[in-house]
């Protein structure tokens, strides 16, 4: 059984240079950022680009992945925050957007580093837009943009295309950079309230939580020494509610085994779930999957992220997969993003089903 206690404190954040005003216009946000463009009648322009393109999009996974290596080796997992408050918040466009998959351990790694209570963030360009100014000597923090685009055939400026005749599409990925609201002046702050959370379920069960959870199609029971999910029964084993810690680690560990459960074949259908029992590096990489999957929902539900102890023993897989392939914590954040929405799209729209 897993007897989670509060996370460690962060040791560093995640934080890019402070940009140049004019480079960060041309750069600001994550839709424009890009800047791919090709014009005619400058093709060593258009070719010069493509190349500038490629390697921008090598560097950014290798950028974002040292850095969650940086943590790791320090003992620092940036999918469980710590916040004073005890629970934590996504963090926040400056318009109320929360940001999605790694941009979630980016930030959150940057703003307890720092000691930022506010969620809301925005790019250099934006915060001049809304009236307010960079102070100066900020540090920015890293954030990523992921898009498609359509190359055109060089010679005839015509977009290229499959065999089907289809347009051929490519991704990329783009780094910008960011500034939490604490370190702009000049804003209407009255616009990025920082969030009261009501910290749940430190000593007895939450009515509340009792039927969120009951309305997720997989059934739990309560007894026996060890949280797990059975895939072959499609089922999840909690310990007692009285055996954990606290209440709030009860309904972390079940936010857990739940984020297991949404890679059933009638799910998501997750490789690394369906081939759990293969090898230590599935079995790894699973897990990554499911703790930052659980730290997402928790910060939805408004419990605190708790640190599984008995994964104290990944963090050398964690390590050799990231080390191995620098998109890995890309690929493990998207599931976890997946699975966690796949959970409350339940619990916020199913009838409720009462637990075993």
């Amino acid at each position: 059984m897993c007897r989670a206690g509060d996370p460690p404190p962060p040791q560093s954040a995640l934080i890019a240079p402070f940009p140049d005003p004019l480079r960060q216009q041309a750069e600001a946000d994550d839709a424009s950022a890009f800047g791919f463009i090709f014009r005619k009648g400058n093709k060593h322009m258009a070719r010069k680009s493509a190349r500038s393109a490629q390697a921008n999009r090598i560097d950014v996974y290798e950028e974002v992945t040292a850095s969650i290596i940086a943590l790791l080796e320090e003992g620092t997992r940036p999918w469980s925050p710590s916040w004073a408050s005890g629970a934590a918040t996504l963090p926040m466009r400056h318009e109320g957007t929360p940001y999605r998959g790694i941009n979630i351990l980016l930030l959150w790694s940057a703003a307890m580093g720092h000691g930022y209570a506010n969620p809301f963030w925005m790019t250099y360009r934006q915060a001049r837009e809304l009236g307010g100014q960079v102070r100066k000597g900020e540090k920015g923090s890293l954030v990523v943009h992921a898009g498609t685009f359509t190359p055109k055939d060089n010679e005839a400026e015509q977009h290229q295309s499959d065999d089907d005749g289809e347009d051929r599409t490519r991704r990329y990925l783009k780094r910008y950079v960011v500034f939490n609201v604490e370190q702009i002046d000049g804003l209407d702050m009255a616009k990025y309230p920082v969030p009261v959370v009501e910290i749940k379920n430190r000593d007895e069960r939450d009515p509340d939580l009792d039927a969120a959870f009951a309305r997720y199609p997989v059934p739990y029971s309560e007894g026996g020494s060890s949280a797990f999910y059975r895939q072959s029964e499609d089922r999840i084993q909690m310990p007692a509610f009285g055996d954990f810690v606290s209440g709030n680690a009860f309904y972390a560990t079940l936010a857990h085994e739940g984020i297991h459960s949404t890679g059933h074949p009638d799910r998501l259908d997750r490789d690394s779930l369906r081939d759990y029992g293969k090898s230590k590096e599935i079995r790894a990489f699973e897990e990554l999957i499911a703790e930052i999957g659980a730290a997402m929902l928790c910060a939805q539900l408004g419990m605190k992220p708790t640190e599984r102890e008995d994964h104290a023993a990944y963090i050398a897989d964690w390590l050799k997969a990231l080390r191995g392939d620098k998109r890995a914590i890309f690929r493990a954040a998207a599931a976890a993003q997946a699975a966690s929405e796949l959970i409350l799209s339940h619990m916020t729209d199913e009838p409720a089903r009462q637990a075993a």
